[in-house]
């Protein structure tokens, strides 16, 4: 829920929440962090490898737009040290793994390392390295896909199914993320092994979410939600746009592509959002506990 929907107030208002700090200023990641109540987590974009400067260059010139400018790190390791500062209970990274001595900074500051993860392999990894626990991260989940390799075709296995084949991998407390839209959804991830469930677009018209009014007409028009790279150059589930169908072959450029089109608006959701509810987060939660 990076980007604005994850609030301080949407994080306060459920038993546990996450502050979505992947995109934010650091400013900002400092201010939220100071608004959040315990208990509580934090996310954040790990450093991205350099994509391929001919796919970058190719794409600005068919877009009619100059190569820009783009942070790869997402502002990681300045953030980084602000989140250690502020200690949350959970701290989780997605695109891909913090290193071993960046677990053990977080372990000595007081909170726990989690870390997405899209197959057995990455799992695999993220143990090896000090994880505490695994973000399971299904095909059916709104917003970025975790996968670490952005150039990688995303892991298509049913969340049911990719959980059980972690579980084999690895021996940590999992989290179930991506498509859970009522009790029966969390019900049936929690028998199939998780620990807990994530949810994220169910909140994104909660009263406390940082949704653009742009973005909540759009969820309340219902629609098709698609994967694409067109969203941001790295592969996304949102709701389908003019974009993403005139671009069904971008390249993986992430982070470039947003600057080189600042005004292609786009709304991450995940699969069948048609009806999401509108209420309080409580409520929300509420009627989403098995």
């Amino acid at each position: 829920m990076a980007g604005g929907p994850s609030t301080p107030e949407l994080v306060n208002a459920v038993r546990f929440g996450v502050l979505a700090l992947g995109t934010c200023s650091v400013d900002s990641a400092r201010e939220q962090l100071g608004e959040a109540q315990a208990p509580f987590g934090a996310n954040l974009f790990y450093p991205q490898p350099e994509p391929a400067r001919a796919a970058v260059e190719r794409v600005a010139r068919d877009l009619g737009a100059p190569v820009p400018h783009a942070d790869v790190t997402s502002g990681f390791f300045e953030k980084f040290e602000v989140v250690l500062e502020a200690a949350p209970q959970l701290v989780s990274c997605t695109f891909g793994c913090f290193t071993a001595a960046e677990i053990d900074r977080l372990h000595a500051a007081g909170s726990q390392a989690w870390v997405t993860v899209t197959n057995e392999a990455e799992a695999r990894e993220a143990a090896a390295r000090g994880a505490d626990g695994l973000i399971v991260q299904g095909p059916l989940a709104g917003g970025h896909r975790g996968t670490w390799d952005q150039n990688a075709q995303p892991d298509g296995r049913a969340l049911r199914e990719l959980l059980a084949a972690v579980r084999r991998s690895v021996a940590l407390p999992l989290i179930a993320a991506g498509g859970a839209r009522g009790s029966g959804d969390v019900g049936t991830l929690l028998r199939a092994g998780a620990c807990s469930v994530a949810c994220g677009s169910a909140f994104l018209l909660a009263e406390e979410a940082g949704t653009s009014e742009r973005n909540r007409a759009l969820l309340r028009a219902g629609g098709r939600s698609v994967v694409s790279r067109a969203f941001s150059g790295r592969w996304a589930r949102g709701v389908e746009t003019e974009f993403t169908r005139a671009h069904p072959d971008m390249p993986a450029i992430y982070p470039y592509l947003k600057p080189m089109v600042p005004g292609n608006e786009y709304c991450l959701v995940g699969a069948d959002y048609a009806g999401l509810p509108e209420a309080p987060a409580a409520e929300i939660e509420a009627a989403l506990t098995p």
